[in-house]
């Protein structure tokens, strides 16, 4: 897959939006943040599945549903993600592929993706997230606590 690069003009806006988007989230303004989400997804060039900056705009919506308690429309977003450029092998994104995963109890998948992030990164990103997830991924694997 090429990755093809923004004019500095639609990459700044977007950069933009989405930090919009990110604020509004902090502050759990959730529509408002998909309203900015959304707005830089549509400066996205066609097919949007081909550029970077989709990749990171979808885990961002898909982070965003994960706050709101949406797990369907988190997984989806995610599952979108990692079909673009980067977004295989993203330890973020497989985090939140098993974490949506687990929640709707395909636990074969989520030990799968728990594990691609545990690889990516070790347990710096599983320790940050509920004890449960960890804890779930130590009864399929074997975890290395020294670090």
């Amino acid at each position: 897959m090429q990755r093809n690069e923004l004019d500095g003009e639609t990459y700044e806006r977007i950069k933009e939006l989405c930090a919009r988007g990110d604020r509004s989230v902090e502050l759990k303004q959730f529509e408002t943040a998909f309203h900015f989400y959304r707005d830089a997804l549509n400066l996205v060039p066609e097919p949007v599945e081909d550029w970077e900056a989709t990749t990171w705009i979808l885990a961002a919506i898909g982070d965003l549903h994960w706050h709101e308690g949406k797990i369907d429309k988190s997984l989806s977003a995610f599952e979108d993600a990692v079909r673009c450029p980067g977004g295989l092998g993203n330890p973020f994104i497989h985090l939140r592929l098993g974490q949506c995963s687990f929640e709707l109890g395909e636990l074969d998948r989520s030990a799968d993706e728990l594990a691609r992030t545990y690889m990516a990164t070790g347990l710096e990103i599983l320790e940050q997230e509920d004890p449960k997830y960890l804890a779930f991924l130590r009864t399929r694997m074997k975890i290395d606590d020294r670090g």
